[in-house]
């Protein structure tokens, strides 16, 4: 070829080949498409199309238990909210090479909604993907049998699972809050339905991208809710449905996929919430019952699915999802009135953190598995102290990784289960990561992220479609 004519060809390679990786560079490929927000896949002509339910209309009575079993694991986290069990029954400490106990297992609607369990009977909120239904649903905790199933018909989207909360259960009430934001209430004994609520409807709430998470909360007979709509918290009365007291919302603060956390601090008792805009604290006593003590909008993440941690002495770890960092805030008191200060605010991967599960505050150190950002202790387990949550006391190493799933302290030792169902059994040690025994719960487990629920050494755990009890009594 001659000379020139190869040289001419070069040039015009050389000019398609930079015009080309401009174009690369500087395209938009979302140009043409429009922001999908959560909340807004129902929406026609710029109005709210919001689905008409009829909280409560399904009730199928299916058989009866008479349990003798009197523990309990009321609500999300536990009885005291911090995923500790303060059982006395004695728990394996080894599989002994095979699996466990299984007493009975159940399909359920694809999601990550965890259990409740009180005095032998198990609770959980199903979505039943026929029926088109947010079903709560109730078993026998040894046996497996259902004994019944109370809900209402409700269209939900397949978005990565659909239901995600746990009932909260007194020995009058259970309450739920289903996937669009419907509240709840029974009877526990026979499922009688008492009162609904729309929080989407009645409140104008925004549901989060990936659906309601918040798990709803009962405190001496009054359901807490943090509606994040017109109102920013509500109280309810379980035995009547009546609204007892509403928190303002006038800086248009989102519903999370947080759950309320409550908290004792210089003689007050608040419900702690970590909502899209800010984190607050609302007294949940006395004559100011319902109004806010403080609020912090230094915290303020478009996506937040960990809890709050309550520490005893006013320190709170908040964590968000998707490499955004984390923040230790500080409760201090002066003439009656409490404000929150930043002790401590990191970026991703330069200290503790937590993607998805609520860490866990136990015997003074706090234990998380870290997010997948976490560089070379991507979800590891790990353990820290509160004075400093950028030097871990220890790590489980690179061989002990669990992705996304659910822990629980019970009978001094710590119970991990993995993505794909794999159950590990470790000490409660602050001093090391000590692995004891682990053994695969589910055989083909996927997505095993609900929170685990455990009472009168039963344990009962599910993946994304399915729900198992095994017997970990010693």
């Amino acid at each position: 070829m001659d000379k020139r004519i190869r040289n001419i060809v070069i040039l015009i390679v050389v000019m398609v080949a930079t015009s080309f990786i401009t174009w690369w560079l500087t395209a938009n490929p979302t140009r043409s498409l429009t922001t999908s927000e959560p909340g807004m896949d129902n929406r026609l002509a710029g109005n709210l199309i919001i689905q008409e339910v009829e909280i409560g209309e399904i009730f199928i009575d299916l058989g009866s238990s008479e349990s003798y079993l009197e523990e309990k694991w009321p609500r999300f986290r536990g009885e005291s909210l911090d995923n500790i069990s303060k059982s006395s029954v004695k728990l394996i400490d080894t599989f002994k090479d095979t699996i466990p106990d299984i007493l009975w297992s159940v399909e359920l609607g694809e999601g990550h909604a965890g259990a409740a369990i009180y005095e032998g009977v198990v609770y959980i909120l199903d979505y039943d993907e026929e029926e088109r239904a947010d079903l709560l649903r109730s078993f026998d905790l040894v046996s497996g049998e259902e004994i019944w199933q109370r809900g209402y018909h409700v269209h939900v989207k397949r978005n990565h699972g659909k239901s995600r909360t746990i009932p909260a259960v007194t020995d009058q009430y259970i309450l739920t809050l289903g996937p669009k934001a419907h509240v709840m209430c029974v009877d526990r004994k026979d499922g009688a339905f008492r009162w609904g609520l729309n929080i989407e409807k009645d409140y104008k709430t925004e549901i989060p991208l990936w659906y309601t998470g918040q798990c709803p909360l009962i405190d001496e007979g009054v359901a807490v809710i943090a509606s994040c709509g017109t109102t920013l918290m509500l109280g309810v009365d379980c035995e009547s449905g009546e609204i007892l007291w509403e928190t303002p919302n006038p800086k248009n603060l989102k519903m999370s996929h947080s759950s309320v956390m409550m908290m004792q601090f210089a003689g007050r008792k608040m419900y702690v919430y970590s909502a899209l805009g800010a984190v607050f604290g609302v007294s949940a006593e006395g004559p100011d019952r319902g109004q806010i003590l403080w609020e912090s909008e230094e915290w303020n993440h478009d996506v937040v699915a960990a809890s709050p941690v309550c520490m005893d002495d006013g320190k709170i770890f908040l964590s968000a999802a998707y490499g955004t960092g984390c923040m230790v805030l500080q409760l201090l008191e002066s003439a009656g009135q409490i404000t929150a200060s930043v002790f401590d605010e990191y970026a991703p991967g330069k200290g503790f953190a937590a993607e998805q599960q609520t860490p866990i505050f136990y015997q003074g150190y706090l234990f998380s598995i870290m997010p997948k950002y976490a560089a070379s202790l991507r979800n590891q387990f790990v353990c820290v102290k509160p004075s400093n949550f950028r030097e871990m006391v220890w790590i489980s190493g690179k061989n002990a990784r669990f992705g996304l799933g659910p822990y629980i302290v019970a009978d001094g030792k710590f119970f991990i289960l993995s993505d794909d169902g794999v159950l590990t059994i470790a000490q409660a040690n602050t001093d090391r990561y000590i692995q004891l025994d682990q053994v695969k719960v589910f055989q083909d487990g996927h997505d095993a992220w609900a929170p685990i629920a455990v009472a009168d050494g039963y344990m009962v755990l599910r993946d994304s479609k399915e729900m198992v009890c095994i017997n970990i009594r010693k």
